[in-house]
């Protein structure tokens, strides 16, 4: 995870040698339980789903079989994996708050005139305890590594403690690339 190593995430999603990997069957899911390929449920307009492609979504829209290769994309991020920085933004935040998937919201509450409030916006929980809290740590550790030691040290500096994950967004069609942290 410091390191932000392809290689790494290829093994733990698709496998190499004698190491099994999770697949495509089980990368779809936690993928899915963290929020990815649906919408947050953000109270603003036009919000994007992304999509977290499966054999079967490839098999419909694009009239192809799935390959090993497919799962070391969709394991780093790439392919047809599609995700909004929303999307990941409230993934991260689920790595940090102890495993909950928790809907972003703008508006806490509307008040009317003499500030009576008219209604209260609670926080929805939309998956929870689905991962185990050492995992959790493990990744927390990792995503600290990434600026104390990693990809992100330029920021070990920081005034307050920071965690990260790095990578590249590509953009069909886009020359350049992204730099995600």
């Amino acid at each position: 995870i410091a390191e932000s190593c392809d290689i790494y995430f290829y093994t733990i999603g698709g496998g190499y040698d004698k190491i099994k990997g999770l697949g495509v069957d089980r990368l779809e899911n936690y993928f899915k339980l963290f929020g990815l390929g649906e919408k947050t449920g953000i109270d603003l307009p036009a919000e994007s789903a992304g999509l977290v492609p499966s054999p079967a979504w490839k098999a419909v829209n694009k009239n192809e079989t799935w390959f090993t290769g497919d799962t070391y994309h969709i394991s780093i991020g790439q392919g047809d994996l599609l995700v909004t920085p929303l999307q990941l933004a409230v993934a991260t935040a689920a790595i940090a708050n102890g495993g909950r998937v928790i809907a972003p919201h703008i508006v806490d509450k509307i008040v009317d005139s003499d500030k009576n409030v008219i209604e209260q916006v609670n926080a929805k929980v939309i998956h929870d305890n689905f991962i185990d809290g050492n995992n959790l740590e493990a990744v927390r550790q990792g995503m600290r590594q990434t600026v104390t030691a990693g990809t992100a040290r330029l920021l070990g500096d920081l005034k307050v403690e920071a965690a990260a994950k790095t990578g590249t967004a590509q953009v069909g069609g886009q020359k350049n690339s992204n730099a995600w942290f």
